[in-house]
């Protein structure tokens, strides 16, 4: 399978929320890395999508033009990977931070797009009141500040231990963490996330693939997260992310075994956020990820059948 079918990552991350590359440099790396395709799946914003299509295209056109050319490094010895449009929701379940990707989604959808705005003016609010309590305790900081630093972003804790960083406030993005932004900190104030059937029902409602994101990461017990994995089922979920970069291949044999039980397709990816995750890379995770085309084509399927019923 290796051999015969290109790699896909199904979760990757720009700097519209906490990545470190444009969805443009995505764009570039992902043919660097030979990959079909490429899922955009920002936190709770499909705000890259268009640079990356539109990049995708411009090179895609600039291969057409070259391949009657004989130059052995124009653009037609490359495959320009295909843009999956997606997003990633931060969601609470019973206390549980648990994330949803949603792959294929039809982003312009007005429905959704209504609900992604009041999303951002929940996170807006939160953010003015963080760098209130950072300002009391002697941190130079607003929220115009943050914008200004990191123009177009989803404003995220990430970006605030970049910013105490570059402003000399903490030595590393760690200590931004556990001195000032990190849980239960003093100048942290909790997000309000939605519920993760309503990011279900969100993602299917602008035509996508509704995803429960790396369910390891949660450290449930195995009866509760088989307890979440089947309500989520109910709500509508169509696949689960058994294909992820620090899994052992125990942890992805407990999640393909839950996606069998539920009659879920699987996904995968590497969680790519470029330098803020320095050891998981674009297509290859910690080295040994591969997540094959078939992948994708299973979990289209997988739409295409519960539409049909």
């Amino acid at each position: 399978m290796k051999i015969n079918m290109p790699p896909i990552d199904l979760h990757v991350h720009s700097t519209c929320s906490d990545g470190t590359y444009t969805p443009t440099q995505l764009v570039e790396y992902a043919i660097k890395k030979g990959l079909a395709a490429f899922a955009l799946t920002d936190h709770d914003t499909t705000a890259g999508i268009e640079e990356a299509y539109a990049h995708a295209q411009r090179l895609a056109k600039l291969a057409k033009e070259s391949s009657t050319c004989s130059d052995s490094d124009s653009m037609s010895q490359h495959k320009i990977p295909e843009v999956i449009p997606g997003i990633e929701f931060s969601t609470n379940y019973q206390g549980q931070e648990v994330h949803i990707v949603g792959i294929d989604i039809d982003h312009k959808h007005p429905t959704f797009q209504q609900k992604l705005q009041e999303f951002i003016d929940s996170r807006t609010t939160r953010n003015k009141t963080m760098c209130n309590r950072l300002t009391e305790v002697g941190i130079s900081i607003s929220y115009e500040a943050l914008l200004e630093e990191f123009p177009g972003a989803v404003i995220t804790r990430a970006h605030y231990g970049k910013y105490l960083l570059r402003h000399g406030y903490v030595k590393s993005i760690k200590e931004a963490f556990d001195r000032y932004v990190g849980d239960h900190c003093p100048t942290y104030v909790p997000r309000e996330k939605v519920d993760p059937k309503e990011a279900i029902s969100l993602i299917l409602g602008a035509g996508g693939i509704p995803i429960l994101a790396h369910p390891i990461l949660y450290r449930l017990s195995k009866d509760r997260l088989d307890s979440l994995v089947q309500d989520l089922t109910n709500a509508g979920l169509l696949g689960i992310e058994a294909i992820y970069s620090t899994y052992t291949p125990s942890e992805e044999r407990q999640i393909r075994n839950l996606s069998q039980k539920y009659h879920l397709a699987i996904s995968g990816g590497s969680d790519f956020h470029g330098t803020n995750k320095p050891d998981i890379d674009l297509g290859t995770g910690k080295g040994k990820l591969f997540v094959p085309e078939e992948v994708l084509i299973q979990l289209r399927s997988k739409k295409q059948s519960t539409n049909s019923n």
